[in-house]
């Protein structure tokens, strides 16, 4: 859970940003593995008892759905550099905590290895797994979920209706998830996909107002097939308990720069999209069948290959589109002193690959799937 999310937050350099700038939360979700075999270990009960006996703030880390993960959240942060680096300290307080229980984390989005999930302890994790049956036991995934302050409901409305198209770019980015039982899955987050067995989860059409999302959120738990609005697990949603849009497509990143950067553009979307709402811009109204197949094609590829573009929703180059992007929130990126660095970390994604591409290539190289996930442990913690 995140902390208190103010809307705005002061800016530290007047003269480099505006006096008022979005805060911006991030939460992560880790992997517990063995740090000599990489097969992940169920252990989130002792590393959140060694959470509490070293006097972890209680806000800083939660048991996720399955007792092979371990979920973080950051402070909201208006300044991209302290996300970061908290991103960073959180990593590493987890891997230490998790030492502590003969563990280790590792920021992957599915598990390289077989694995065999088990459902965490408490009622609503119950229920869950009673209900949804198999897909929701054998759901290991790790994702990273950003939270961008929004004024009021109605702006966070607007947003909502303005960032679907671009969404699936994230997803690209992010594609972290290349491995699932042990094989290759040929996607780039075959997470995401995995998700999309929950039958609440997926992208929106349009809302139009925020009494419209209200109402169709009240309409779904009204159907029993979810249990309250938590459970509703749109691709971005109105958050319920702050005053934030929460963007959830991403896979968790294996890099804390790569998880910094999809912050980063979040934000400049959530701000890009609020300043076409105030200008009267109409959203591009694409329909639901459209972002859907946007968003398969980004879990496909990831940046290896085509891209549906947001706008047109034909095929281009991963790089032309995630350029695209960069071009819709440059103003956005600039007004918050992110623009040089939004750009070099796509720069650097671009050259070296999301974490589907350097999973691939560590398996090139050592040919062993425990072998990909002890290095991307160690490299969580870089």
């Amino acid at each position: 859970m995140l902390p208190e999310h103010p809307a705005v937050a002061d800016g530290d350099a007047p003269e480099e940003r505006p006096r008022l700038v979005r805060t911006v939360g991030v939460e992560e979700e880790l992997l517990l593995v063995d740090p000599r075999t990489g097969e992940p270990q169920a252990l989130s009960s002792a590393v959140m008892a060694r959470a509490a006996r070293a006097d972890v703030a209680e806000e800083t880390f939660e048991k996720e759905f399955h007792d092979q993960q371990l979920e973080f959240a950051t402070h909201p942060r208006a300044d991209m550099e302290e996300l970061g680096a908290e991103i960073v300290r959180c990593r590493k307080v987890a891997a230490r905590l998790a030492a502590d229980t003969g563990a280790t984390v590792a920021a992957l989005a599915t598990s390289p290895l077989p694995v065999t999930p088990t459902v965490g302890m408490g009622s609503r994790y119950r229920w869950m797994a009673d209900e949804f049956g198999l897909p929701a036991q054998e759901q290991l995934a790790c994702g990273c979920h950003i939270h961008v302050s929004v004024e009021s409901d109605d702006e966070g409305a607007a947003v909502l209706d303005r960032i679907g198209p671009w969404l699936s770019v994230l997803s690209a980015l992010s594609g972290n998830s290349p491995f699932w039982q042990g094989a290759d899955s040929l996607y780039s987050s075959y997470r995401s996909r995995v998700w999309l067995r929950w039958p609440m989860a997926g992208p929106t059409g349009l809302f139009g107002s925020a009494a419209e999302y209200h109402r169709r959120v009240a309409d779904m738990v009204a159907t029993g097939v979810v249990r309250d609005e938590g459970m509703v697990y749109y691709d971005a949603r109105i958050s319920a308990k702050f005053p934030t849009v929460e963007i959830r497509v991403a896979d968790v990143c294996l890099d804390a720069a790569a998880a910094t950067l999809i912050a980063t553009l979040a934000r400049g979307l959530v701000e890009t999209a609020a300043r076409e709402w105030r200008a009267g811009t109409e959203p591009l109204g694409h329909s639901v069948d459209l972002l859907r197949l946007a968003a398969w094609r980004a879990a496909r590829s990831g940046l290896d290959e085509r891209l549906l573009h947001p706008v047109s929703m034909r095929p281009e180059p991963a790089d032309d589109v995630v350029r695209a992007l960069l071009e819709h929130v440059g103003e956005a990126l600039d007004s918050c002193g992110d623009a040089e660095r939004a750009r070099t970390g796509v720069a650097e994604l671009l050259l070296h690959g999301n974490g589907a591409r350097v999973q691939r290539r560590l398996l090139d190289e050592t040919g062993s799937l425990g072998a990909v996930v002890t290095e991307c442990a160690r490299r969580t913690q870089a």
